[in-house]
């Protein structure tokens, strides 16, 4: 009888890809340099990582796959229609970014309080200048537009700094460390209400361009918007003209519509603008702890149980 193969796409060093063969005995599980050449993708029964030229051989008459496991959080650049035909299991790394993603959101609510944005353009310039005028993020009100792990990551940290916390997610379920939850119904109410905005969804049919013209103009003009989920979530032709007519005070950016962010865009030269490269769920913890879930994960599917974690619904998309 051949052995099951499983195809690891996403590169891993050797010691990560070891805990993984202990783990599954008797298979052959195929990386490196064979893995990059797509060659074995149809004979694959479980898939770990994605490539877009990977679907042709996956999906394919005759292919084996039956879980593909992400080394991400987002799927919205996956076929899941085709996956969910062909009966495919595709889980998620969620759950890797509550402290990074977290740490990033306040790192820009922090920089915009205390002008440190303002301070390391001065600096470049070689200019001994003050910031301007400076706040406390102490007493803010938080509006966590998608609260997932990642918001509730968020609001546990806001409250040590003294913070009340608004909350939007689908259920409208109240959660720990959020004083005010609500389902979508209440976006507005927490808009008006914020002194900064962080959101934090996946991009589905009903969150892409979430936030545009009338969000942005339902927020303080004192308001900071942060986006540290997905770009298309952003009308980002919307946010520009918010900032140019001051609707908004200023925005940290971590995602984009377009990536990369092309050089002669409007957002580059904005003072009021912190623009990072997609590198909020970026961590040196990343890789052992997407390893620790798709193991977890592994340690069912090997006996025939339901694969426990972050399983994406391909009707919601996430």
């Amino acid at each position: 009888m051949s052995k099951r193969t499983m195809v690891v796409l996403q590169p891993l060093p050797g010691g990560t890809m070891e805990r993984i063969r202990l783990a599954a005995p008797g298979w052959d599980i195929v990386g490196g340099a064979e893995a990059d050449g797509l060659s074995r993708l149809r004979e694959a029964e479980i898939v770990c990582g994605w490539k877009p030229e990977a679907a042709e051989r996956c999906l394919a008459e005759g292919a084996r796959l039956r879980w593909l496991q992400v080394w991400g959080a987002g799927v919205d650049k996956l076929p899941l229609d085709r996956l969910d035909r062909a009966g495919v299991t595709v889980t998620t790394a969620s759950g890797v970014h509550p402290n990074p993603v977290s740490e990033t959101a306040f790192a820009m609510m922090l920089s915009f309080s205390r002008g440190l944005h303002t301070a390391v353009r001065n600096q470049v310039r070689s200019a001994w200048q003050s910031a301007g005028s400076l706040s406390e993020i102490h007493g803010k009100t938080l509006g966590i537009v998608g609260v997932g792990v990642i918001g509730l990551e968020m609001a546990k940290l806001a409250k040590a700094f003294g913070m009340r916390v608004m909350g939007i997610r689908r259920s409208g379920e109240t959660a720990e460390n959020v004083d005010w939850m609500c389902d979508i119904g209440g976006l507005n109410e927490l808009l008006r209400a914020s002194d900064y905005v962080v959101a934090v969804m996946p991009l589905t049919g009903e969150t892409r361009h979430m936030f545009g013209r009338d969000q942005f103009a339902a927020m303080k003009r004192t308001a900071y918007f942060i986006n540290v989920s997905r770009g298309g979530t952003t009308d980002t032709e919307a946010l520009v003209a918010a900032l140019r007519e001051g609707e908004i005070a200023g925005a940290g950016l971590d995602v984009f519509e377009q990536e990369p962010l092309p050089s002669g865009h409007p957002l580059w030269a904005m003072n009021n603008v912190i623009v990072t490269p997609h590198n909020g769920g970026v961590t040196d913890r990343y890789e052992e702890r997407a390893t620790d879930i798709f193991l977890a994960n592994l340690d069912a599917y090997l006996q025939g149980r339901t694969l426990p974690i972050n399983r994406v619904d391909p009707v919601r998309q996430y």
